[in-house]
This record gives structure tokens, C-alpha cells and sequence, in this order.
């Protein structure tokens, strides 16, 4: 009965950031974070790895992250998310090229639709970056989880090439910068 209870208080939110590996590999280190689920998003139907690789399905590689707002707030969420990618290139993080890789927030309600606007506004009026950040701000649409090798991949494929020149020196960066905030090991 308590885990009803506790699921009927998480609250999901759906985030792109380039490749749906690196951002799983961040958000489930997040305390308050209770899954992390990678897949598509923005597109008009289901698709294939393959066909969102192709750029041409309207897609974003999403994560879509289930946490409990008493514990981590939507607002700590997104400042996460624009402190770990880059938000001010098209289409593209580092070397993962295309429209399937951009910077998206897909919101579900207009208070997280008015959050990340506002925390976008702020960001480019602070000058943290150097380039406006572009980040996409849209209402969510259906979610459509990707195929289950692409799950917990990093924690599965640790010694995997783009493990380990990619995601691995990112989620460093993130562990140090946001310690407070990791989950206990």
C-alpha cells in the first residue's frame, strides 16, 4: 500500500540534452530521483533507434524522469539539466550531430512550463554562457520508451568507447558540482 501511495506523489518530467545515455547516467545519481527512462519524444509516431538516428522523425533522444517533489524540486531538476550540456548549440552536443540531439524541456503543466521559461530567461540575462541559451521549451507529447538495450546503458556498457571518453568525465563533473544532491552509495 505505501508504495501506491508514493507513486501517485512522483511527479515526471521529460528532458533532452544530446544523447539519452549521458543524461540517464546523471539523473538517476539524483537523490528524490526514482526512475529514469530513455526514449523519444517530439515526433508524430513510434519509431526505431535507427529512424530518430536518421534526424528525421521529429524526435529528441528524452529521458523521461520520475522524482519526488518533496525531495527535489522541478526548479533543482532543471538547474541540473542546463548545468550538464550545453544549451546554446543547435542541434548538436559535442559530437552527436542533429535535431534528434538538441536541448529540450518538454513540460507537463503550465507551472513547469512557466519554471524553465523563467530559469531560461534568467540564464540569459546573467551571462552565464557566453551564446543565448536555445533550449526548446514544449509541451510534452507521447513518450515512447527506447528499446531496452538503450536502458541503464551506462550502468551496463561502463567500458563501452563512448562510456568512457563521453559520459564518464561528464558525470564526474556533475558528481563534484552537485554532491550534495547525489544519492547515498
Amino acid at each position: 500500500m505505501r508504495e501506491m501511495k508514493q507513486n501517485k506523489e512522483l511527479q515526471t518530467i521529460t528532458l533532452g540534452a544530446g544523447c539519452f545515455w549521458c543524461v540517464e547516467a546523471i539523473f538517476q545519481e539524483l537523490k528524490g530521483v526514482d526512475k529514469v527512462v530513455s526514449g523519444y519524444m517530439g515526433g508524430k509516431e513510434e519509431s526505431t533507434y535507427e529512424q530518430v538516428c536518421s534526424g528525421q522523425t521529429g524526435h529528441a533522444e528524452v529521458c523521461q524522469i520520475s522524482y519526488d517533489p518533496t525531495v527535489i524540486s522541478f526548479k533543482e531538476l532543471l538547474e541540473v539539466f542546463w548545468q550538464v550540456h550545453d544549451p546554446t548549440t543547435l542541434n548538436r552536443q559535442g559530437a552527436d550531430v542533429g535535431s534528434q540531439y538538441r536541448s529540450v524541456v518538454f513540460y507537463n503543466n503550465d507551472e513547469q512550463k512557466n519554471i524553465a521559461e523563467t530559469l531560461k530567461k534568467r540564464l540569459n540575462e546573467s551571462g552565464a554562457w557566453d551564446n543565448p541559451v536555445i533550449t526548446e521549451v514544449s509541451p510534452s507529447s507521447i513518450f515512447y520508451p527506447a528499446e531496452n538495450y538503450h536502458q541503464d546503458y551506462f550502468n551496463n556498457n561502463s567500458n563501452q568507447p563512448y562510456c568512457s571518453f563521453v559520459i564518464k568525465p561528464k558525470q564526474e563533473k556533475f558528481k563534484k558540482a552537485f554532491k550534495d544532491k547525489l544519492k547515498q552509495e
